[in-house]
């Protein structure tokens, strides 16, 4: 069985509590009996993400000397305590959890401390650097959720229809009806996300095991959360993050603006891009290619930015 499929001996779980009360699962991967650590790095997954997703990742990072944390988002994977997932319609909630949990792992870890954010946990990521600066070496973004991708609907009324439809309704209802073909290997979907089909597969077959896993499409609650939060984003306050961020995004997009990602590295101060041409959304979980030019590129960028 693939790591990708399996907890890697010594991974720990346990679950961290947010100011607010709501309890996250959390995982911890450190080296082995607690040995010297090349430094920490928390991930931050996307929406409807969940800790096993990203196994494979966890492992390049463990074995090149990381204390490696991750964690399910509220509402999502084993976080659902509370609130249903769809009752969340806000991201200031997660961004206050980020920033408690960055300061809970970054005291008790050895440094130099890392964040990566894959999609809406690379959004989350960002409105963290800007709103509450915690203490951090390096930041990296994966296909960061700067805006959705509005596409077929215009971008500029994209907000305006949301924000029409929540009032007459419809906030719990899916903006959009599953893509052809469904979630099976070798759908629309799999193509949006990754043109590996063994990794795409890895995450139907964590849904068939954990049902509760599978969040189904987004709502127009969550959508028009999503514009709303993209607001923190104003040149002004992204000219104000002095860490160095990295920004791994792909033209071919469909799920968040590639548009959007490149005018706020341009907008960052000390910001390093790269955009790939014909990658899906998930860069971490694609064709070896495109997956290990990430890792490249990542490893290169804390080897002089969190050394």
């Amino acid at each position: 069985m693939p790591l990708r499929r399996i907890h890697p001996a010594g991974t720990a779980f346990s679950e961290w509590t947010a100011p607010d009360g709501w309890r996250l699962r959390r995982m911890d991967w450190r080296q082995p009996g607690d040995g010297p650590a090349r430094g920490s790095l928390i991930f931050a997954g996307g929406r409807g993400d969940f800790i096993e997703k990203y196994l494979e990742a966890y492992g390049h990072w463990h074995d090149a000397g990381w204390n490696v944390t991750a964690f399910d988002w509220r509402g999502q994977g084993r976080s659902q305590s509370g609130e249903p997932a769809r009752g969340s319609f806000s991201f200031d909630p997660m961004v206050d959890d980020l920033d408690a949990l960055i300061r809970d792992w970054s005291s008790g870890t050895p440094g130099p401390h890392v964040a990566l954010g894959h999609s809406m946990g690379g959004h989350l990521l960002l409105r963290t650097l800007i709103e509450r600066k915690p203490s951090l070496d390096a930041a990296i973004l994966i296909a960061p959720m700067i805006r959705v991708n509005s596409a077929p609907l215009p971008e500029p009324l994209a907000p305006f229809i949301t924000d029409t439809m929540c009032l007459v309704g419809w906030r719990d209802v899916p903006v959009w009806k599953t893509p052809p073909g469904g979630p099976a290997a070798g759908s629309a979907r799999n193509r949006i996300l990754t043109s590996c089909a063994d990794r795409y597969a890895d995450e139907l077959w964590w849904w068939e095991r954990e049902p509760g896993f599978n969040l189904g499409g987004v709502s127009w609650g969550w959508l028009r959360a999503a514009y709303r939060s993209a607001a923190a984003f104003a040149p002004e306050r992204l000219g104000q993050v002095e860490l160095p961020v990295l920004i791994l995004g792909t033209d071919r997009d469909r799920l968040v603006s590639a548009e959007a990602i490149r005018a706020v590295a341009a907008r960052l101060p000390n910001a390093t891009l790269h955009m790939y041409p014909t990658a899906g959304h998930e860069i971490l979980r694609e064709t070896d290619p495109v997956r290990l030019d990430a890792f490249a590129r990542i490893d290169a960028f804390l080897a002089g930015h969190a050394p």
